[in-house]
């Protein structure tokens, strides 16, 4: 059984669940303990629900530039409101000039990463195989020797 308050303040718990959905969105995948990765499947698997639900979501302004639809943006806000905001960081022996020319147009990476990948990956994987959710699996590893504590590895799928 779980428990889904994990001991712990509201505000404490809640940051804690958005820092490591965060940490899960932007790598892929992260180790915690069991119980804070049952917790942290269904908050991340809402944030991706809500993004494969509107990433299509586009309109054309009178000077013909796409924008996001309102839609869209209303569940852009809710996704930067659940996730922390992480910095892009320069590749290794990437130029100064070459960062800056890559990332000039990217304000929020994680946020784009969720729209541009994950929600067209998933919205396909949907439309294949006639199924939502799931998006993430959970790998127990064993107990942590210091406390104890069930150990589990966190993925997106």
């Amino acid at each position: 059984m779980t428990n889904k308050k994990l001991g712990r303040p509201t505000k404490e718990r809640m940051a804690v669940m958005r820092n490591q959905a965060t940490a899960l969105l932007w790598n892929g995948r992260i180790e915690t303990t069991l119980e804070k990765a049952k917790s942290l499947r269904s908050y991340t698997e809402k944030i991706l629900t809500l993004a494969i639900n509107t990433y299509e979501d586009t309109v054309k302004n009178a000077d013909n530039t796409v924008v996001d639809g309102k839609d869209k943006l209303a569940a852009r806000r809710a996704i930067m409101n659940k996730v922390y905001d992480v910095q892009e960081q320069r590749q290794k022996g990437e130029a100064k000039e070459d960062f800056v020319k890559r990332t000039k147009d990217i304000k929020h990476p994680l946020v784009e990463k969720i729209f541009n990948v994950y929600a067209p990956k998933y919205a396909k994987r949907a439309a294949e195989l006639g199924q939502k959710g799931g998006y993430t699996r959970i790998v127990k590893l064993g107990k942590r020797q210091g406390d104890n504590a069930d150990m589990a590895i966190i993925e997106l799928i």
